[in-house]
């Protein structure tokens, strides 16, 4: 096998099966006899380098050798051949630096058809290259192999002798034989240490057992044999004291042996060791090597103050300035985690005055002085300093558990003359925007540290600084001397800094820092954005959003409210949000342009005065809402003609309605009995138009009943209508109505009202209500565009599905008093209008 090329620094060569034997140069030999079974037989090659770590395998099968059958058809044309038997000696043993006599018999040779043999040698190890000449010889005639001289194995561990028999005249009749001739070790070397001086580090108080570091040593002779099988021990230690370290005697692995390692006793430990071999056999080679082993440091001893009580002295105000400085013994090693000392201020030291530090290189504690001292306020400070390492301490063996290091320090705080002191340095001052000019706005005064009171002391602020205050040079008080406004100058950010110098009766100064602050103040009035507005018949609310320049608290919010007592009863204000409101009629009121006064109130309380001009119309054409109508008299409220001209034709509407019931109900007297249920179908007192809420007015005047049917009322102010009542009679009485003429002073030629018993003829109803409509169509002739009143049309919108009992209208067709049969037929008709009318 090629042992080379699988590992080129082999050095120890072995296989798993001990029948077979592999030599330096790859030969593999039996080492016994050996039968081969049909299973093939299968074993391993194992190579070592055992200073690199390194290993390999080579497998190796060997099987019987494949009998050839020659096939039946050339039976006839295989020749059989006899080959003659050769000799195969075993490989021959030289023992290493054998001490002769020379030239020593190695081995014969002999063959029966040559004569003259001579031999080719080569040489498998180190110096294969370096093989010298002459080392083996065979004799001619014989063929017995002779060594010349001794052999070192480390350099020649094995050779291949090459035979050659040939006849007197050069020929060879037989193969060359191959002959190997091993070099038997012997123990001829030394083991020796692969370092001079081995260096290991263990932690202090290790516990027993614990790992040092291991010593190597090696052997140029045979491996795995006797001759290279090593023994350590240690020759000696240095201290010569207790033995700290155990010495493992096939591994030369060293433990800790002493459980008490104690770095500040003995830092470094010297040993001797010995490596022998022939299992450390006294007869065995031996040498000696040289271990050191430093013991490392652990914090196993706490620092201890060299003092514990220490006095200084340090002038009051003095800042950033050193006071003392403080010693420590600590027995670990110096430079080290475990001896690094650590200072802190464990008492005293509340206002945060003082700082101790650690100067490195002395590893003394600094005490500073980082605040300024009062000398007034305390004359004597006393610190309680403690000490720690900068590596946690571990409590040894052989220790005891100890508690920190403590000392005292007095400090003497000696008197200096100071200047005056504010208090506080920094004094802030919140003043509402837009004060007057010299309000006082605070009061800001120094302190003698001296005296501890203010006497003699004067104030003043430095040029330069915000000319929006002053102070009083005696008492400290300070004024505005501008408005102050948060969107002006310097106070645009809020606030501004001003410094402030006392000086005492001696000339010393203290110096001060005020702060104003501008709290945002109520200076703008709320307003209503957008103040014009048209209201179609809808009459969908309008929404009113006010602003305010002014910051919280003083801005939203708002509270709307009208001012006008008389427009207030007509129109009404809901709040939506805390900007906005709604502005909606309470009622169905005159169509026409409402200016109408509205306060908004802001939450600091600042009342805005705005007019919100309402135009309210029909908007059937976009002319009708220009905003030129006429103006109503009395008030603010302006009526347009077609406003005036749908108030005359209802009027007029029911005026019929109520003649013509009035003229039936007269002829029905003369002809028929109007039956018991009748008062059933009249109306109640109501001036809705429509079914919704009930408005109770207190110019409507029941009529009283004087006749068993029922009767009619009437209605006069600054409009005319008429209501029809339920009652047991149909009686018309006067009502009272702005000097105008009655009803009743028409009948009886005068102005006293008169209470009939029976029902008004046609006649009487003609002459009371021709005059007064001659009246309102003249006034509506007057109107500023002087238009006619039969050019005004009343427009009415579908209000839904109609009714089975037709229209009311109808009554008024009748023109004839005697004309009454369509009593019989009014119960559908009224029960209709009754049901819009009647109190749900």
């Amino acid at each position: 096998v090629d042992l080379k090329e699988c590992l080129q620094s082999a050095d120890f060569i072995s296989s798993s099966d001990e029948n077979f034997k592999v030599l330096e140069d790859g030969s593999v030999y039996t080492t016994s006899a050996l039968s081969l079974s049909a299973e093939k037989k299968t074993f391993t090659i194992l190579l070592k380098d055992i200073q690199e770590q390194v290993e390999k395998k080579i497998h190796v099968d060997l099987v019987e050798e494949e009998k050839k059958t020659p096939n039946t058809r050339h039976a006839r044309d295989t020749v059989l051949k006899r080959t003659k038997r050769r000799w195969g000696p075993i490989p021959s043993v030289m023992i290493e630096n054998s001490l002769g006599p020379f030239p020593l018999q190695i081995q014969q040779v002999q063959s029966d058809t040559a004569q003259n043999y001579t031999i080719y040698y080569s040489a498998s190890g180190p110096g294969i290259d370096q093989d010298p000449k002459g080392l083996f010889y065979i004799e001619r005639e014989t063929g017995n192999i002779f060594a010349t001289r001794a052999v070192d194995r480390e350099q020649y561990p094995s050779f291949q002798i090459i035979c050659f028999a040939t006849t007197p005249d050069g020929y060879s009749p037989e193969v060359p034989l191959v002959h190997t001739i091993r070099i038997e070790d012997d123990n001829d070397n030394a083991p020796y240490f692969t370092q001079d001086v081995f260096e290991f580090c263990v932690p202090e108080n290790s516990r027993p057992g614990v790992v040092v570091g291991k010593v190597i040593a090696e052997d140029r002779d045979e491996p795995y044999t006797l001759h290279t099988t090593l023994k350590y021990r240690i020759v000696s230690q240095t201290p010569p004291i207790t033995p700290a370290f155990s010495l493992h005697g096939d591994t030369g692995v060293i433990s800790v042996l002493l459980p008490q390692l104690d770095r500040e006793l003995v830092p470094s430990y010297t040993l001797l060791v010995e490596v022998r071999d022939m299992a450390g056999q006294p007869f065995g080679l031996c040498t000696t090597g040289t271990v050191v082993i430093k013991i490392e440091d652990t914090n196993d001893n706490a620092p201890t103050f060299k003092q514990l009580q220490y006095e200084t002295r340090v002038e009051e105000n003095r800042v950033n300035v050193e006071i003392l400085r403080i010693s420590v013994v600590d027995l670990d090693e110096p430079g080290s985690p475990g001896s690094g000392a650590v200072y802190e201020i464990i008492r005293g030291n509340d206002d945060q005055a003082f700082e101790i530090t650690t100067d490195k290189n002395t590893n003394e504690g600094i005490l500073c002085v980082v605040k300024g001292l009062d000398y007034e306020t305390a004359k004597q400070r006393i610190l309680v300093i403690g000490v720690n390492n900068e590596a946690p301490y571990l409590l040894a063996p052989h220790s005891q558990q100890l508690s920190q290091s403590t000392s005292s320090v007095t400090v003497h705080v000696l008197d200096v003359d100071e200047g005056p002191v504010f208090k506080p340095c920094l004094l802030r001052l919140d003043v509402k925007e837009c004060e007057d000019i010299g309000t006082a706005i605070g009061r800001y005064v120094a302190e003698d540290p001296e005296t501890g009171n203010s006497e003699g002391i004067r104030y003043r602020i430095p040029p330069g600084q915000c000319n929006w205050v002053n102070i009083d040079d005696k008492s400290g008080e300070i004024r505005t001397v501008r408005v102050l406004d948060r969107d002006i100058g310097e106070m645009r950010r809020g606030q501004c800094n001003v410094t402030v110098l006392a000086i005492d009766r001696n000339g010393k100064t203290g110096t001060g820092t005020i702060q104003v602050c501008i709290v945002p103040g109520n200076k703008n009035f709320p307003r209503i954005t957008q103040t014009d507005y048209i209201m179609c018949r809808d009459r969908k609310p309008i929404c009113l959003t006010a602003q305010d320049g002014d910051e919280a608290p003083y801005s939203a919010p708002f509270e709307y409210r009208i001012n006008d007592r008389r427009l207030a009863s007509m129109w009404k204000l809901t709040p939506h949000d805390d900007n906005s409101w709604y502005l909606s009629p309470k009622s169905d009121i005159p169509y026409g342009i409402y200016e109408i006064p509205v306060s908004v109130i802001d939450n600091g309380g600042k009342i805005g005065e705005n007019i919100v001009r309402v135009n309210l119309c029909d908007c059937v054409t976009p002319s009708e809402c220009d905003g030129r109508t006429r103006q109503l008299a009395g008030g603010n409220v302006t009526l347009g003609l077609w406003a005036i001209l749908a108030m005359i034709l209802g009027s007029l509407l029911l005026l019929l309605i109520l003649i013509t019931i009035c003229g039936c109900c007269g002829a029905g007297a003369m002809h028929r009995q109007v039956t018991d249920d009748c008062a059933n179908h009249n109306l109640i007192i109501s001036n809705t138009e429509a079914p919704g809420e009930e408005v109770m007015d207190h110019n409507i005047i029941p009529l009283q009943n004087t006749c068993d049917q029922g009767g009619y009322g009437v209605k006069t102010g600054e409009q005319q209508t008429f209501e029809m009542v339920k009652g047991r009679g149909h009686t018309l009485e006067s009502v009272k109505g702005g000097g105008h003429q009655t009803l009743g002073s028409v009948k009886e030629g005068g102005g006293q009202t008169m209470m009939d018993t029976c029902r008004y003829s046609y006649s009487e109803w003609h002459n009371f209500t021709h005059p007064r409509l001659g009246e309102k169509v003249h006034l509506c002739r007057q109107d500023e565009e002087q238009k006619h009143s039969e050019d005004y049309l009343l427009s009415y919108n579908y209000e839904g599905k109609g009714s089975l009992a037709g229209s009311v209208g109808c009554c008024s067709d009748q023109h004839e008093e005697e004309a009454l049969d369509f009593l019989d037929q009014l119960e559908p008709k009224f029960r209709t209008l009754a049901e819009t009318c009647i109190k749900r």
